[in-house]
Formats: C-alpha cells, sequence, structure tokens
C-alpha cells in the first residue's frame, strides 16, 4: 500500500483516465483497470471485496433489467420501418415549406426518442433516410448534417430514457417522476430546433428549398392523410402503453418494458417486416448494447468507489464550494464540468462519477432533486455532438453521402448544442418546465 493525499489520488486518477481514453482503450476497461491499480495502492488486496460489493449492487438492481427491455424494444422498432413510414409521411406534410424535410427529421427523431429511448438507433436511421434526401435537393449540408445529429440525441432525454432509468438509480429519484420531468424540456429542445431550421431556411432560401410542385403532387391530401395515420397512430400507441402505464402507477418501468418489447414485436408483425433472421439480429444486437452498457456501469461504480474512497469526492466538492460564486454561480461551474467531460467520456460513465459529488452539492445549495437530476440530463445532450468524441459524429460520418465532408458534420452539428444549452437557460429560468408535470402524471 501507498499513501497517497487525496489530492494527488484525484489528479493521477483522472489524468490516467484521460491518458487511457486518447490512448484508444475501451472505455470500461480503462475506469475498471484504474480501479483496480489506486485500489491496491491504497488499500491493498481489500479493494477486491469492494469492488465484489459494488458489482453485485449493479448487477442484482431490479430497475436496471428494464435497460435491455427497452433496447430490445428499440431495435424491433428499427427493423420494424416504423421510422420509415413516419418520415415519409411528415416529410410530405412538411414539405411545402422551406426546411420541411429538416423540419420532418426533428419531428420524426421526437416520435422515434418517445418510442425507443435510445440515440445511435436514431441518428442512423434518420441519417441513412433523410441526408440523401436533403443532400439531393440542395440543402445547406451542415444543417442537413446539424438538424440529424442534433435531434437523434433528444433519445437520451425524452422517455422512455436509458440515462434517466440509470440516473434514477443513482439518484433515489423514481423513474416515473424523471420520465414526467424530461417530457418538457425535451419538448423545448425540439422546438428550438424547428425555430432554427425556419429561421435560417427564411435567412437563406437556398438553405433548405421546399418540395416541387410535381413532387407534392404525387402525393394526394387523402393518400397523405391516410400515410400520417398509418404513420403514426401505431407509435402513439406504443407511447401510451409504456409512458402511459408508468405515470398510471399500473406497471413498474420494468414491467412497462416488457409491455412495449411486446408491442414492438406486434408493430413489427403488423408492419409485414418480421422474419426470423431479423428477430435474430434483434437479439444479438440488444445482447451487444446490453453487455456494453453493463461493462461500462461495472467499470465506472468500481472507479467511483476507489475514487471516493480514496477522498476524492471531498477534494472535488471542496474545490467547487471554495470557489464561492453562490448557488447559481456553483451551478454553472457543475454544468461548465458536464459539457467539458462529454466530449471525452460516455453519459454512463459521467453519471457514476459526478452523482456522488455533483448530488449533495445541489442539495445543500438548496436545489430541488427532481430539477437538478434532470438539468444535467439536458447538459448531457450536447456530448453526442461534440468533438472529440461525440458518437452521433461518428454514426453520421459512418453513413454520410461522400459530399458530405466530417467538417460539415462537425461544424453543422455546433449550432444544436448551442440550441442545447439555451433550453437549459429556458429550463433554469423557468423551473417549472420540469417540476410541473411530474406532479400532474405521477400518480
Amino acid at each position: 500500500m501507498i499513501e497517497m493525499s487525496p489530492e494527488l489520488a484525484t489528479i493521477l486518477m483522472f489524468s490516467s483516465l484521460l491518458v487511457g481514453i486518447f490512448m484508444g482503450h475501451p472505455l470500461a476497461f480503462v475506469l475498471g483497470g484504474i480501479a483496480v491499480i489506486f485500489g491496491v495502492l491504497g488499500w491493498g488486496c481489500g479493494a477486491l471485496s469492494l469492488f465484489m460489493s459494488r458489482i453485485d449492487g449493479t448487477l442484482t438492481d431490479y430497475v436496471l433489467v428494464s435497460i435491455p427491455l427497452f433496447i430490445f424494444m428499440a431495435q424491433l422498432l428499427s427493423k420494424a420501418g416504423v421510422a420509415e413510414t413516419i418520415f415519409e409521411a411528415v416529410r410530405h406534410l412538411f414539405g411545402p415549406i422551406r426546411g420541411g424535410v429538416a423540419i420532418a427529421v426533428v419531428v420524426v427523431s421526437t416520435l422515434f426518442a418517445a418510442c425507443t429511448g435510445i440515440t445511435g438507433a436514431a441518428c442512423v436511421t434518420m441519417g441513412l433516410l433523410a441526408l440523401p434526401i436533403m443532400v439531393r435537393y440542395g440543402y445547406n449540408k451542415r444543417l442537413a448534417a446539424g438538424c440529424i445529429a442534433g435531434s437523434s440525441s433528444l433519445g437520451i432525454l425524452i422517455p422512455p430514457s436509458i440515462m434517466l432509468i440509470v440516473m434514477a438509480e443513482q439518484s433515489g429519484e423514481t423513474v416515473g417522476r424523471l420520465f414526467a420531468a424530461a417530457i418538457i424540456p425535451g419538448l423545448i429542445l425540439s422546438t428550438l430546433f424547428i425555430s432554427y431550421i425556419l429561421y435560417k431556411c427564411w435567412r437563406y432560401p437556398d438553405w433548405g428549398p421546399a418540395l416541387s410542385p410535381e413532387e407534392r403532387a404525387k402525393v394526394s391530401k387523402k393518400q397523405l392523410t391516410i400515410m400520417i395515420l398509418k404513420g403514426t397512430f401505431p407509435p402513439v400507441i406504443l407511447i401510451i402503453g409504456v409512458l402511459g402505464s408508468i405515470f398510471a402507477g399500473i406497471a413498474t418501468p420494468t414491467e412497462a418494458a416488457g409491455v412495449g418489447a411486446f408491442l414492438s414485436f406486434v408493430l413489427m408483425v403488423a408492419y409485414g417486416r418480421f422474419t426470423w433472421k431479423d428477430l435474430y439480429e434483434v437479439v444479438i444486437l440488444t445482447a451487444r448494447t446490453t453487455s456494453m452498457a453493463i461493462i461500462i456501469l461495472i467499470g465506472a461504480t468500481c472507479f467511483t468507489g476507489v475514487f471516493l474512497g480514496l477522498g476524492g469526492g471531498d477534494v472535488v466538492r471542496e474545490l467547487i464550494l471554495g470557489v464561492g460564486f453562490g448557488k447559481w454561480g456553483t451551478f454553472i461551474i457543475m454544468m461548465c464540468i458536464l459539457f467539458v467531460l462529454g466530449m471525452f467520456l460516455d453519459w454512463i460513465a459521467i453519471i457514476m462519477i459526478t452523482f456522488p459529488v455533483f448530488l449533495p452539492i445541489a442539495q445543500s445549495l438548496g436545489f430541488d432533486l427532481l430539477f437538478f437530476v434532470v438539468a444535467v440530463a439536458v447538459m448531457l445532450q450536447p456530448s453526442f455532438n461534440t468533438p472529440p468524441f461525440g458518437y452521433n459524429l461518428f454514426y453520421l460520418k459512418g453513413i454520410a453521402p461522400p459530399e458530405v465532408s466530417t467538417t460539415d458534420i462537425y461544424l453543422g452539428a455546433i449550432p444544436f448544442w448551442e440550441l442545447m444549452e439555451v433550453g437549459l437557460v429556458i429550463c433554469c429560468v423557468f423551473p417549472k418546465t420540469i417540476t410541473w408535470l411530474p406532479t400532474i402524471l405521477v400518480k
């Protein structure tokens, strides 16, 4: 065992974390490896009992059972072609106005987020569906890429969100209250995205041309109505089935996730997209995604246990409070820390590392716990769109047409993660946007 001050342990652990990430090693193994090294250095082999205890607590948490079920639901919906059906209807609905296809992307991403809670699936799906169309119609490439990267990140905010489930498990808040509290902030961000698209296409008409009269004439009003009903009615039933059962107190989040998975399977059959091959692929993808999430959770919980045990939490807490910026100044500092961490770490790791430190600070300053947790959720939205490790940027680059460069994607995403921060400011100025709906919906 080696004696080290809490300050030294804090510096060395975070420095090692950054080195491991920039060397390209998987985040879960970086977190777990650092935990083992510093745990053994600090406490000897006795650290292993701490790891077993924290891992067991993570793997036996009943709430986390809903994660694979929601992932399974998202994969089924993706195979069912729900997003394609909705997009085709909404594209023709908003097509007559400038930027209509980009607006359709935001609307469909919002609906898809309310069905799945998965960001990657929305980004890839909308990238494959909408980006080639917008490029063909002559849309500004940065606007086209940005609206997809920005709006697809709503999947981790709008319920049923896997991120909110992990936040509930870490904060002690109920999943139902967090789900209800995140609805209005998610809609605020969606509205900001649409407003930005409308403004840019009004200011620069060539950025988002409307559909041509010939294109609009291909679909009659009757056909459009049928397309809208066919595209939106089944997902609405799914949303009501999952969220409605939670808010009404009929089912726990885990049980509601099972209901959602079943309804998604029914939709897959109803849309005529069911095959045994696709079902096999869905199961494999669900297993892979769930395994990745759980491994990161395990690595992060071990890292957090060692970090807090060596006094790192006290160091960070004293550093933040010692600045003396008051309640909202301290809040801004914590949000800035989250933003910077989001440029390098996965949201799971950020939650596991920061919540044990930030939540006591927030409560000591008089913040409502529900408000603060959802504010963190909003602040983590940009993490999918900020370089160097923004996941949506990589997803989009992987499926983008050759005409859309990496620079177009990176620069196109900037206005949208800036709008996410504007959304957070709105929620802070009007905290009822977060705290009001849970008092109405959650029984």
